[in-house]
């Protein structure tokens, strides 16, 4: 059997361990995305050859001593940008979670993330905006709290190291 080395995608995950027996919902990194852009016949810079790349940038990979574990980035592919949290409750209950991209001019955009009791890693994204101005120009945070509008705060994670 011939393989056709112009047809695989490239795709790049890696997950580092946090927590007990290994297991972690947090990557380390985020290097590539084999999605391809719906932005017409112009040729991005970023294009690979197989679909635009996704810039990460990540904050650093948190555990709260409630059992919380989060790490928050903000993403880049070609005119879009967006924020994306990693996280894993493994509290047994479920948490109000919100999810903030912050950019220029104040432009703020909030997705409230669904957080259940499995202790399954998970992730919650922001809709994807265009990118307006330098991608380091946005940051994210996400915050989880107990249940309820004046929950204690148990973790913020953000995008920033």
């Amino acid at each position: 059997m011939t393989a056709n080395r112009d047809r695989l995608p490239l795709t790049v995950a890696s997950a580092g361990q946090v927590g007990e027996a290994g297991r972690s919902a947090v990557p380390t990194a985020v290097r590539a995305d084999a999605k391809t852009g719906a932005h017409g016949a112009r040729r991005s810079p970023f294009l690979l050859g197989i679909g635009l790349a996704t810039a990460a940038r990540c904050g650093p990979a948190l555990t709260s001593p409630d059992g919380i574990e989060a790490q928050t980035c903000v993403l880049t592919q070609g005119e879009d940008t967006w924020a994306r949290t990693y996280y894993r409750n493994a509290t047994g209950r479920a948490l109000d979670s919100l999810l903030s991209m912050m950019g220029p001019g104040g432009r703020t955009v909030q997705t409230r993330c669904a957080t259940g009791t499995d202790d399954e890693p998970a992730t919650c994204e922001t809709p994807r905006e265009h990118l307006r101005g330098r991608p380091d120009a946005y940051t994210a945070v996400t915050e989880f709290a107990e249940r309820g509008g004046n929950g204690a705060l148990l973790l913020r994670s953000g995008s920033n190291t």
